[in-house]
């Protein structure tokens, strides 16, 4: 048992060593100048000065804070929106096509849009976020309410559960492993949305942090930047997995 976890923890980290090492003998090899390819190690040392200085605590405070309030709004809202649509076939008769329209616009296209209408402030940077959550959580609560067997409503039928009951004690209960999964997927998805926003709009973060450093010719700064928001996705997808785990052992057994 021993050996099998070490084996996998290992083949998980092969690709990451093997990407690091090649890239340390492409910097020290000099395949492209230095401007263009900074090492590891000068990215290590860049992220240990800004670290040092507040600057880089603060940008990602601030896209931290901004991920999270609009990721909270837009899967409350879109939760409720995709449970209203699956059990509601007068609504989806009204809304649906056009849910279905809106939910194919690309977010990083209605970046300019967002600007236009609510500016550069910390308002656009939240609803660029919870426009990028809602979508994804509303269409995964929706396919999971109407994927639902049908004799879970009639067993609710037989004991008279009011609309609220059939949501509270029978639909929300069942639909909770696919829609923690849509979850997952949106906040992973709406840290690159918001990451994209941060680099086009925005006076502070960790996008914007990458867009000064190549507006300086600080490659180092952007990798730095690169790199973390790497570290970032990969920890809060993986930390939601085990969430998401724990919270559905129940269906496993």
């Amino acid at each position: 048992m021993a050996e099998r976890w070490l084996a996998a923890r290992w083949s998980a980290w092969t690709a990451p060593v093997l990407l690091l090492l090649l890239w340390s003998a492409a910097t020290a090899l000099e395949w492209a100048p230095p401007q263009i390819l900074v090492s590891p190690w000068q990215v290590a040392l860049t992220a240990s000065e800004l670290v040092q200085s507040g600057e880089l605590p603060d940008h990602l405070s601030v896209s931290l804070y901004r991920l999270f309030a609009g990721f909270a709004l837009g899967g409350a809202a879109g939760l409720a929106a995709g449970v209203l649509l699956g059990l509601s076939k007068p609504l989806r008769a009204y809304v649906e096509p056009t849910f279905n329209v809106l939910r194919q616009l690309p977010t990083v296209a209605l970046i300019p849009l967002f600007i236009l209408v609510l500016g550069i402030g910390e308002s656009f940077k939240v609803f660029i976020v919870a426009k990028a959550t809602f979508f994804i959580v509303a269409l995964a609560a929706h396919d999971a309410i109407r994927n639902l067997p049908a004799r879970y409503f009639e067993v609710a039928s037989v004991y008279r559960f009011s609309r609220w009951d059939v949501i509270r004690r029978v639909a929300l209960p069942a639909i909770v492993p696919d829609v923690l999964t849509g979850v997952r997927i949106a906040l992973s998805r709406s840290w690159m949305v918001l990451v994209g926003a941060e680099l086009l709009a925005a006076d502070s973060g960790l996008g914007q942090m990458m867009e000064m450093g190549r507006q300086m010719f600080r490659l180092d700064v952007v990798m730095v930047g690169v790199v973390l928001t790497g570290v970032i996705g990969f920890t809060l997808d993986r930390t939601f997995r085990l969430i998401e785990q724990r919270l559905t052992r129940w269906k496993k057994g």
